[in-house]
């Protein structure tokens, strides 16, 4: 048996702030699976514990305030971060309990507003969304919303590459530093819009013909949390995310009899054999 490599070197620490989904294709699994894939160390705080597999959503429990916040003070008082990642928060308490916590860091912030899942069950109660608006944005150094997310913050329905723009602006007025477009749900090209109100970057991929996409937000947003902790400006981060998430998406497999998940492995993967 070879023997393993001994590390002596400390990984990059990243925390994900988010629920969990008991299928493991999103939520804090989801966040761990893409960290260890990117050579971060992956931590977590659990904020609610839903019922879930690849056909939705069965029940959602959050966790109390208190016990979020011990979870924060416990990992980055002792252990420290050098980026974080926020996901499912599901109450304003918690969307501002969280935002409180994260004001004072100087890591960098990714803020995923999660508003329902990939199979449009609610995940965040309408009344939290004027607390991601006001007191969650605004500590971000990075918001990764998608176009339905868009729609809840904003009232702003995107049905093109134009209205991304605009989409953008509307976030970006809410305090992120950088915004993060997905325009997944559009037709044609996997196209993403990066802008922090000045330069635009327009990131595209060709669309892969597979269902199984559950996850693909919360890893999108912990690949970028994990290249920010390596010390890639946003831009670069983003784009190393977005290839990321792409070969996870072409390799997706079925799961239950649902969505299945991304696959957060594909880079450890051997090739297939295109003759096979």
């Amino acid at each position: 048996m070879p023997l393993v490599p001994i590390r002596t070197a400390v990984p990059p620490r990243v925390l994900t702030v988010a629920g969990s989904d008991s299928g493991g294709g999103a939520g804090i699994q989801a966040d761990l699976k893409t960290m260890l894939a990117l050579g971060v160390h992956g931590m977590s705080v659990l904020t609610a514990v839903t019922a879930q597999n690849s056909l939705g959503v069965q029940g959602a429990w959050e966790l109390p305030v208190d016990a979020v916040r011990a979870q924060y003070r416990s990992v980055v008082d002792d252990i420290g971060v050098q980026a974080v990642k926020t996901g499912m928060l599901a109450s304003a308490a918690l969307v501002e309990t969280v935002a409180e916590l994260l004001a004072p860091t100087d890591a960098p912030v990714v803020v995923d507003p999660v508003g329902v899942s990939k199979h449009g069950d609610a995940l965040l109660a309408a009344e939290a969304l004027d607390s991601v608006r006001t007191k969650l944005l605004p500590v971000a150094t990075v918001a990764t919303p998608n176009l339905d997310e868009v729609a809840q913050l904003t009232g702003v329905t995107v049905t093109d590459e134009s209205g991304m723009r605009r989409a953008a602006e509307e976030i970006l007025a809410f305090g992120p530093r950088w915004v993060v477009i997905k325009g997944g749900h559009l037709p044609g090209e996997a196209v993403d819009l990066l802008t922090d109100g000045s330069a635009e970057h327009w990131l595209r991929a060709p669309r892969h013909d597979n269902r199984h996409t559950h996850g693909t937000g919360c890893t999108l947003a912990s690949a970028i949390a994990s290249g920010l902790a390596l010390g890639k400006d946003v831009p670069t981060a983003v784009r190393d995310a977005k290839t990321y998430v792409t070969g996870a998406i072409r390799a997706g497999f079925p799961l239950g009899g649902g969505i299945g998940p991304v696959d957060h492995g594909w880079l450890t993967r051997p090739a297939a054999d295109p003759g096979a």
